[in-house]
Formats: structure tokens, sequence, C-alpha cells
């Protein structure tokens, strides 16, 4: 035996697509950099008895962290990339703050 329900009335479905808007929490932006300078000595063959005796009466031991030129340049170069990328990073990180905040919110 064979039944259908066709005798009951039949409801019509609508379909609504609407689109929800999702609150998305913006990170807290870092606290700035706070970097320290440091004082660079340049010691060569003629200065270096007048240095020796000054770093023994400001800090009492002589000790030495020595670099090439060469070597300093590629230091310097590392810094230059570094500062590159943390720039271009935060650059990403407006653009994604900006793309996921509505227009009428103030930023932070």
């Amino acid at each position: 035996m064979v039944c259908s329900c066709s005798l009951l009335p039949s409801k019509e479905v609508e379909i609504v697509t609407k689109p929800i808007e999702r609150k998305i929490v913006q990170p807290i932006m870092p606290r700035a950099v706070d970097l320290k300078e440091p004082y660079w000595y340049v010691v060569s063959e003629k200065n270096l008895d007048e240095f020796l005796e000054r770093v023994e009466k400001e800090h009492g031991n002589v000790v030495f962290v020595a670099m090439s030129v060469p070597d300093y340049e590629l230091m310097a170069y590392n810094m230059q990339e570094l500062k590159r990328y943390i720039k271009e990073l935060k650059e990403v990180v407006v653009y994604y703050r900006k793309v996921t905040t509505n227009e009428g919110e103030k930023n932070e």
C-alpha cells in the first residue's frame, strides 16, 4: 500500500539571505620600542693607549668586543632590513585594522 501526504496543504518556504555583521576585536597595538643608545668608541693604533687609560678609569676593567669594518657594514645592513620589515608589517596591521572596522567607528 502506497500513501502520501498530498492531502495535507503544503507550506511555501521562503529563503532569505542577509549578511551578518560580526564584531572583530582589534588587538591593542604594542607599545613603542624604547631603545637605549650605546656609546661607540673608535679605536685605532694612534689612540689605543689613551683609550685603555680612559676605560680603566671609567669602568675599571678592560674588555673588548671587536668588529671589522665589513662586519660593521653587515650589521648596519641588518638593522636597515629589520627597520624595513617592521615598517611593512605595521602597514599590514594598519590595513587589516582599516578593512575590519566600520567606517563610522573611530580608530582607537
